[in-house]
């Protein structure tokens, strides 16, 4: 059996530290502690524009329809995220991040943040978790 390419373990490494971050900060936060990975997953799709259908939400996250739609069931119930009708297809149905789930987002983001930053100086942002979350804050009307 060969050993892994020297790069690969340095991103496999860097990849565990990540989703052991991403699980301390979902596990300490009061609104996302039943949050599964998948539904951060929704979560950050959702937090990164508009309205997404069950269709994107499902292809995206390549989680099957019906699974999706129960992470989706999950995070409406704990009033992360809501549905709407699509104002283009009546019969289609949109999923939007809510405000407390946008608070969720830059909160759990923010805490990665910490503890995968160096003490002596701020990382860079990652990409997912971008300042510029657009939509509704936490405190405004959805």
């Amino acid at each position: 059996m060969a050993a892994p390419a020297p790069g690969a373990t340095g991103v496999v490494e860097f990849l565990d530290r990540v989703d052991h971050a991403v699980a301390t900060a979902l596990s300490t936060h009061p609104s996302a502690t039943e949050v599964s990975r998948d539904g951060w997953r929704v979560l950050l799709m959702l937090a990164r524009g508009t309205g997404r259908s069950m269709g994107e939400i499902a292809g995206h996250t390549s989680l099957p329809a019906p699974t999706a739609t129960r992470i989706v069931d999950r995070l409406v119930e704990r009033k992360l995220a809501y549905r709407s009708a699509d104002p283009l297809d009546r019969r289609r149905v949109l999923v939007h991040l809510s405000a407390e789930g946008r608070t969720v987002v830059e909160s759990v983001c923010q805490r990665v943040q910490r503890i995968l930053s160096p003490r002596r100086a701020p990382a860079a942002r990652p990409a997912a978790c971008d300042s510029t979350i657009p939509g509704p804050r936490a405190g405004s009307v959805v």
